[in-house]
């Protein structure tokens, strides 16, 4: 039996006969009341025509409802608006995201639907983009007005922002264009006449026609020299007026040098020209560049994109009613109401609610993490089941979003020290080959004069200082892209040349190894008459445990009962609690305050009596850290040892130790005592310390590469090298082999760097390679080590 369609999405009807649309003289069946009205817009604007050339189903409307378009009115709001909207004579304009476009009728139907409104100049729709550009008189129509009538067509539209580094990359790209296509047509047509001249095809012509063909070629060349190549000369007088030499400097003497030479023969009619060879190397450089330019700005992951992801408003709540406003209103102490599906728009605590947050964008874990009252959230994460408030703790430069992009941009530029020699080298590099070149040219002059022009040329342009000098930051800021995807932040310079090195790690144990949060994992009754029962028990020692600050107390905070009363309660430090609960003299603690007696536990153990009878036997445990056994496991297969150090003096080390396989663990130890454990391991070895980063802090010192836990807001604060966002230990292994495939990487960019320019040099200065072939190794030599180092963006860890 065949199963009943939508007409207009093509969703299976389950919702039985309810629905229908009169589409061409037809009844057509309708799954939901958005698609019917959806489909009786398309209708009632004449639009017929889209269901008829339409190659894609539309989409299913089911969240089409009037109070979800609601908050498009914040679009219209001129804080918001400066972001995104361009003021062009009486015309604003805007380029819109449009979701939901599948087809080139979905586009058709967009633009016809918008041109009809009063105020609307101009409307283009891209359906390959899914992008819209509008432009419209503002006293006539609102923005928000567009954006809601594109929603009852059935899309989803809303500013689309660039942020100031793309917009100018792109202006900056956009002019590069200009230069290379410039350079290329020209090349053409300079090609065109010496090709011929070089084959012999005007021998027979006079020199007025030969001199002609120059001239020509001459002027063709002009705003190559003067234009196109200005990049060049802008950055050889940068780097001269530094004092430093770079590769600009030899490219610019050779592109002058040649054309100068070339004008000053074509104006005395003798010797040989070189129009060709500076318009062609001008155009293969150029277009290296470009492809350059574009590789490294793929290397470097926009960190932007993070800002992006922080919506642009918030509701927040006043006394009376809750209001929807720019982000930017926002002040610290104020209550935004987020709801489920919603951004976070600032950092701030949950004072009303619970629900699960989705904190992917900060840490790479997809799997959402539980929040409560008085919990830290994070702007630019997802709330994900129920409402909640939370009140603004940090905005704009003091929110963790933005802590973790200026420490990417750190890590990014971190240099090590392979990285530091290349420059200094390369450096170098530029005054030798301008020696280099000068040789050349004098035993050319000799040798063979007519050629002795254009073989220092060539080796002008053919060596390749860049791709040394391009080696390793592009590697590195690849590598800076994985980790930060991966909720890894690297604070200091140097950390891509240590994890590589490190083959034994020392973890601390609570917060580390453990959550540092103990919960009960069996509760024994202990009387032969189990008058109380289980829950009893438990409501009974959350009683005694309520006011205690110790990290036992939290174990049994969830069993508390308010309506249990506790009368003349005592504290013994160390040793347990005591208390009246229903005229019952209640104790609870260690088994030698119980009973006096004790006996060693490898477990955390709390007794409980009453009346002086024990009734229960509780034990607790420092629960396992998500991750931590995979972590283990990945660190031994990549050869590293593995140790505890804490300062935990119970044997829940021990048994810590014993369910993660790992022999070399001590307990009771002071931070002194770590430190010396971690020197001591030094001897032999480079060793990883993870601890909390702050109270740690001599600790982590001490270690060849320190690690910690990241603690949301408190990272500024960290002073480990390398912080882990997420709860997952087993990030630090995947950070070592990236950090591996880096160094693999940077080997080979230096090695290729070199071998091109050891084998170039000699070829070059011995006549057999060509300016233009020069221009085109050079470019290519740069290239392949971006290329290269882009290959860094496909691990998959």
């Amino acid at each position: 039996m065949s199963q009943t369609k939508c007409y207009h999405c093509d969703e299976t009807l389950v919702t039985g006969d309810q629905f229908y649309t009169l589409i061409d003289g037809v009844e057509q069946p309708m799954c939901c009341p958005g698609c019917q009205a959806v489909s009786q817009a398309i209708i009632d604007a004449g639009l017929l025509h889209y269901y008829q050339f339409r190659t894609e189903p539309g989409n299913k409307q089911n969240t089409l409802v009037p109070d979800a378009l609601a908050h498009l009115s914040a679009y219209d709001l001129p804080e918001v608006q400066q972001d995104f909207i361009e003021h062009r004579d009486d015309l604003n304009e805007v380029s819109l995201t449009i979701d939901g476009i599948t087809c080139a009728a979905c586009a058709w139907l967009i633009e016809h639907q918008i041109k009809k409104l009063d105020g609307i100049a101009q409307i283009h729709v891209n359906s390959t983009t899914q992008r819209a550009f509008i432009a419209w008189r503002a006293e006539q129509i609102k923005l928000s007005e567009i954006l809601n009538k594109i929603s009852a067509i059935g899309y989803q539209a809303a500013p689309f922002q660039v942020d100031e580094q793309e917009i100018k990359s792109k202006k900056d790209s956009r002019k590069f264009l200009v230069r290379l296509g410039l350079a290329g047509f020209a090349s053409m047509q300079v090609m065109m006449f010496a090709l011929a001249l070089y084959s012999g095809y005007f021998t027979d012509l006079d020199l007025q026609y030969r001199d002609y063909f120059r001239w020509v070629s001459l002027l063709f060349a002009a705003p190559v020299v003067f234009y196109s190549a200005q990049p060049f000369y802008f950055s050889a007088i940068r780097s001269l007026l530094m004092g430093r030499l770079n590769m600009d400097v030899s490219v610019s003497i050779a592109i002058c040098g040649a054309y100068i030479a070339s004008c000053i023969e074509t104006i005395n009619g003798t010797g040989e020209v070189y129009f060709e060879s500076v318009s062609m190397f001008t155009f293969f450089l150029l277009l290296g560049r470009y492809f350059e330019q574009n590789a490294r700005q793929k290397a470097s992951v926009s960190s932007s994109n993070l800002h992006k992801l922080i919506p642009l408003t918030a509701h927040l709540k006043t006394a009376n009613s809750i209001e929807e406003v720019p982000a930017k209103r926002l002040v610290i102490g104020d209550h935004i109401l987020v709801k489920p599906g919603d951004v976070i728009a600032s950092d701030g605590r949950i004072v009303e609610g619970s629900s699960s947050v989705n904190e992917a964008m900060l840490t790479g874990e997809q799997m959402p993490v539980i929040k409560g009252l008085q919990d830290q959230v994070f702007a630019g994460t997802i709330n994900i089941e129920q409402p909640i408030t939370v009140e603004i703790t940090a905005l704009g430069q003091d929110q963790l979003v933005a802590e973790i992009i200026r420490l990417q941009e750190i890590a990014s530029n971190n240099k090590p020290k392979i990285a530091l020699y290349a420059d200094r080298f390369s450096n170098y590099f530029t005054a030798i080959i301008l020696l280099v070149a000068v040789a050349t040219y004098l035993f050319w002059s000799v040798y063979s004069p007519q050629d002795a022009f254009w073989i220092t040329l060539s080796v002008l342009v053919a060596t390749c200082p860049c791709a040394l000098a391009l080696a390793t930051p592009t590697a590195v800021t690849c590598a800076s892209a994985i980790l930060t995807r991966l909720g890894i932040i690297t604070r200091r310079a140097g950390v891509f040349e240590k994890l590589p090195q490190i083959n034994h790690v020392i973890f601390d144990k609570t917060g580390t190894l453990t959550l540092g949060s103990l919960s009960i994992t069996h509760v024994q009754l202990m009387a032969a008459t189990h008058t109380h029962s289980k829950a009893v028990l438990l409501q009974y020692a959350a009683a005694l445990e309520a006011s205690s600050l110790h990290p036992i107390a939290s174990a049994f905070r969830p069993y508390f009962n308010p309506a249990l009363a506790v009368t003349e309660k005592q504290s013994w430090v160390a040793h347990g609690l005591q208390g009246t609960i229903n005229q019952q003299q209640v104790k609870i603690g260690s088994q030698a305050f119980i009973n006096g007696s004790e006996h060693d536990e490898s477990d955390v153990i709390v007794w409980l009596s009453i009346d002086d009878v024990v009734h229960a036997k509780f034990t607790l445990v420092d629960e396992i850290r998500a991750g931590t056994v995979e972590a283990v496991s990945a660190l031994t297969q990549l050869g590293c040892k593995l140790s505890i150090a804490s300062g935990d003096h119970s044997g829940e080390v021990a048994n810590l130790a014993k369910r993660l396989h790992i022999q070399d663990w001590h307990n009771g130890l002071s931070p002194a005592d770590k430190l010396t454990l971690v020197n001591t391991r030094q001897k032999n070895a480079q060793v990883a310390m993870f601890g909390d980063g702050i109270n740690d802090a001599p600790v982590l010192a001490g270690a060849n590469l320190s690690v910690a836990m990241g603690s949301g807001a408190a990272i500024s604060k960290n002073s480990a090298d390398i912080i882990l966002l997420g709860d997952d230990l087993s990030r630090f292994a995947d950070a070592i082999k990236v950090a591996q495939k880096t160094r693999t990487i940077i080997k080979q960019n230096l090695s290729w760097a070199l071998a091109y320019n050891l084998l170039i040099i000699p070829l070059a200065v011995s006549g057999h390679v060509a300016p233009y072939i020069a221009a085109i190794g050079m470019s290519a030599s740069s290239l392949i080590v971006v290329s290269n180092s882009l290959r860094l963006l496909k691990v998959r860890v």
